[in-house]
């Protein structure tokens, strides 16, 4: 492919990508609903220009719906429910909509009693945590999200082998009259997905994202992903980076407590017993965790907006170390992101044409992309 396709892909309008997400996962046999909750949470994240996350993901559902894992029927249960948290079982469905379920009980839950949890077990892959939370901003609240993962890539501090995911968090908070502050980052200094679109576009990583469990950096996209699928040697560094000077054992750290919150708590797998199992249609069992705590529990809500305008414009004041790039706010790039792409499009290269164009055809469904 030419390196202006690379670095200036075709851009798609963001109804297209809707379009043919809803297509093939309809196709499959889901509900038409649920498959507008995916789908809106999955381009909803590529305009914001998360592309990991976004129609890219098809890729992965697609196999875990032909491995039989995926239930594309499925029906949310409440297993426990009081009066500020609550368990849904997911039925082994895809986690996009449930966890917009959950939050949502979240949120109702804090309207009453200033805090609400809900977490989910049985599911599988939700996409960007960030939308979740930001859900609970919108709404008046802050949101809190993490969730554990199916791959095993991170290299713990001191160690040479892969045991836990990307184990992501997000939070978010309303901020009066600016956009929502919106926080999501992998534990790992970079998620799996990125390593995934680094290859698509057939860019290097940076160094300092993958090591090969013997201290050696890998930057070949490839390289890096054989090193994932072996699973025993290697992997992706903590946030922080691969030693302690640097506060690798914080993002470690952090990996932990995520899957004690959406795994342990919910009763979910853990990544590293799981895969023992070689039966390849056993569902991932991810775990969710979704608070909303209300600002008003505290103090009045119009306090609280003007201390965080204070907050923004402090921050936004500071000189930056380039003129051309100003300091910027959590979720301020993806907002950045989201006016350009809702205008103009969402960049999707020939490389993830192709793979959209096989599922599409697999699915059955007419391919929509290449029209633009």
């Amino acid at each position: 492919m030419s390196a202006e396709g690379l670095l200036n892909p075709p851009r798609v309008p963001a109804e297209t990508l809707r379009r043919q997400i809803v297509n093939v996962l309809t196709s499959w046999g889901m509900l038409g609903k649920t498959a507008e909750i995916a789908a809106e949470v999955m381009v909803e994240t590529d305009l914001r220009g998360v592309d990991s996350h976004g129609i890219n993901m098809l890729r992965q559902y697609d196999e875990t719906f032909r491995r039989g894992a995926l239930n594309v029927k499925a029906e949310t249960k409440v297993l426990r429910e009081r009066a500020t948290t609550a368990l849904l079982d997911a039925d082994r469905g895809l986690g996009h909509p449930v966890s917009v379920q959950a939050m949502n009980m979240a949120i109702e839950k804090a309207r009453e009693n200033d805090v609400g949890i809900v977490c989910v077990l049985n599911s599988h892959h939700f996409g960007a945590a960030g939308y979740y939370a930001e859900l609970a901003a919108k709404a008046g609240m802050i949101g809190i999200v993490t969730t554990s993962t199916r791959g095993i890539s991170m290299v713990p501090t001191l160690g040479t082998q892969p045991v836990l995911g990307t184990n992501p968090f997000a939070m978010a908070a309303p901020a009066g009259k600016y956009p929502p502050l919106v926080l999501d980052f992998a534990t790992t200094v970079a998620a799996v997905n990125k390593v995934r679109v680094k290859l698509l576009r057939e860019l290097e990583l940076p160094e300092g994202w993958v090591n090969d469990g013997d201290g050696r950096v890998i930057t070949n996209p490839a390289e890096a992903i054989a090193i994932f699928d072996r699973r025993s040697y290697g992997g992706l560094n903590p946030v922080g980076g691969a030693g302690e000077d640097l506060g690798g054992h914080k993002g470690y750290g952090l990996a932990v407590f995520s899957h004690i919150l959406s795994g342990a708590m919910p009763g979910a797998s853990f990544s590293p017993m799981r895969v023992k199992n070689p039966d390849p249609s056993k569902p991932d069992n991810l775990g969710h965790f979704f608070q909303a705590i209300n600002p008003a529990a505290f103090r009045p809500l119009d306090d609280y907006a003007k201390d965080i305008e204070v907050v923004i414009e402090t921050l936004k004041a500071v000189t930056p170390a380039d003129p051309e790039k100003p300091v910027l706010v959590p979720g301020e790039p993806e907002y950045v992101s989201r006016v350009d792409r809702i205008a103009n499009g969402v960049p999707v290269n020939e490389n993830l044409r192709k793979l959209i164009r096989t599922i599409a055809k697999a699915a059955a469904v007419p391919y929509l992309l290449d029209n633009h």
